[in-house]
């Protein structure tokens, strides 16, 4: 495919000097990454091995389960770097022709980008229809490219409004449905003398992606069958809504532009500077991690269902979520995806994944289950957070096609809300410019655009 090399050279991640392989023991593994020393113990010596990369944090207590429960295969795990320090290790692994786990961990928006390369391989064939029902049609379709399935879907972000409800009840503010309503409840907010009533942060694009799937975008349009052909939209009406929304929000002072996951941030959402937080199901577990709903701010955090643009039909979106992929350095991939679906898929592991925050889980015994649905999330103030909005928000997800350069459209995005954070353009002129920049990207990297 002509693309490949191009697109692997362009990918914008930035390739590590050397490849650090896994660090774990037992038998050999069955693909280019060495098995003799692994970070967990292998306590089935004589099986067969496969090598793992991933950085969930509870993974060694994950990978302990499936190898006490499992006579088949051992898995050997480690973590070379959560994000993107495990993607430019992945990327030189690629570049190389070796050195890959059998297994790694991959972001859904960033599986199109290695898939394009033919790093991961579609698991349809070895078992997928065995567990298609554990999961949801939009959990499968966020791993999927095309027809084929290139992940075994872990965690989720479903969106949601967490906000202020001492703020909100100070001010007479009750959790806005509709975005109009939102911005009706910020201006009374600001009226009187309140805080913002929320932030447009330059570096999470990913969010903007999602509110214009809400809106009713279809940003991208990517089939691995006609790998050389994509479709770019994302400048069209409903994109360009969402975007002059946002900026008019801005405009009007009723929103800040602090970028989010900085120390600045968080030091303003501590101090009660900001009424609500536009985030994912997993977002109770950062900001408890970065000492949000502690002293003066702890139990005063609720969380609504996310504010639509229609009311009549709830759109339900999503941020973020991960899946294990199998590589096409496995020599054995059909145990490799043996492995992809197995692991975190035990009743153990989900368990103690969702109530330590590490994960939001997709399975949906996990995801239905009383114990998980009636939970009271101790950082809602014992509020079902679950039953009341993330697993309805969960269910109803019909998933998105992300881009094989992801993070290029993500850079781009991000420079052109900054100008809109800056006051030099609009949102519909931001629109206008970033199809134009993606669309030129891709053109350069010998897609042929529709």
């Amino acid at each position: 495919m002509k693309i490949k090399p191009v697109f692997a050279a362009a990918a914008t991640l930035t390739l590590a000097a050397a490849l650090v392989s896994c660090s774990g023991g037992g038998g050999g593994g069955t693909g280019g990454n060495d098995a003799t020393n692994c970070t967990n113990t292998i306590p089935k010596e004589d099986l067969p091995v496969v090598t793992m990369w991933a950085w969930y944090p509870n993974m060694e207590l994950v990978v302990d389960n499936f190898n006490e429960q499992n006579d088949e295969v051992q898995v050997c795990w480690t973590n070379v770097g959560q994000g993107g320090d495990e993607y430019d290790k992945f990327q030189t692994a690629i570049t190389a022709g070796t050195g890959a786990p059998d297994v790694i961990m991959i972001e859904a928006d960033r599986i199109p980008t290695f898939q394009i390369q033919e790093a991961i391989v579609d698991i349809r064939e070895y078992g997928y229809d065995d567990v298609e029902d554990d999961y949801s049609e939009g959990a499968w379709k966020d791993v999927s490219v095309g027809d084929g399935v290139y992940g075994a879907p872990v965690d989720g972000g479903p969106m949601g409004m967490i906000y202020r409800a001492d703020v909100f009840e100070q001010y007479g503010i009750t959790p806005p449905t509709t975005w109009e309503e939102y911005e009706v409840a910020a201006q009374t907010v600001k009226d009187a003398g309140g805080p913002l009533f929320g932030d447009l942060g330059a570096n999470v694009p990913a969010v903007f992606m999602a509110l214009q799937y809400q809106a009713g975008a279809q940003p991208f349009t990517y089939d691995s069958a006609s790998p050389e052909t994509i479709g770019i939209d994302l400048n069209d009406d409903a994109s360009k809504k969402v975007l002059d929304y946002w900026a008019g929000l801005v405009e009007k002072g009723l929103v800040g532009t602090q970028d989010q996951f900085t120390p600045e941030y968080i030091s303003g959402v501590i101090g009660g500077d900001y009424a609500t937080y536009i985030s994912a199901a997993w977002a109770p577990g950062y900001l408890t991690g970065a000492g949000v709903g502690e002293g003066d701010d702890a139990g005063v955090w609720k969380v609504a269902p996310l504010p639509q643009w229609e009311g009549a039909e709830p759109v339900s979106v999503n941020w973020g979520g991960s899946a294990f992929s199998v590589t096409s350095q496995a020599a054995d991939p059909e145990l490799a995806a043996k492995v992809a679906f197995g692991v975190y898929a035990d009743d153990a592991s989900l368990l103690d994944g969702w109530q330590n925050q590490v994960i939001f889980p997709l399975n949906l015994t996990a995801l239905n289950s009383p114990e998980f649905v009636d939970y009271e999330v101790p950082f809602f103030g014992g509020q079902q957070a679950n039953k009341e909005v993330y697993v309805p928000a969960a269910n109803a997800y019909g998933g998105m096609t992300y881009t094989p350069f992801g993070q290029y459209y993500f850079d781009a995005f991000t420079e052109q809300l900054a100008s809109i954070n800056e006051g030099s353009i609009t949102g519909s002129e931001a629109a206008d410019r970033l199809q134009e920049d993606v669309v030129g990207y891709a053109e350069e990297q010998g897609f042929t655009v529709e």
